[in-house]
């Protein structure tokens, strides 16, 4: 049986560059790119932090699909 894994990465570095390079740095440990959110400064149109989202399809050894 294959569950879903997701792997958040948070980075306090929002540019095009450090995300650019989180993203192709996951995505090449076999990582798929979900989505991004920003957290955003009362103070500044500007991100403060982004998470950048990734899953991957994991085999669980030993699971069945039957609940028993």
């Amino acid at each position: 049986m294959s569950v879903t894994r997701w792997k958040i990465v948070e980075t306090s570095s929002v540019t095009d560059e450090s995300l650019e390079a989180i993203v192709n740095d996951w995505t090449g440990r076999g990582w798929t790119f979900e989505g991004m959110q920003f957290a955003m400064r009362e103070s500044s149109k500007r991100p403060a932090m982004a998470f950048v989202l990734f899953t991957r399809s994991e085999e669980v050894e030993g699971a069945s699909d039957d609940g028993g």
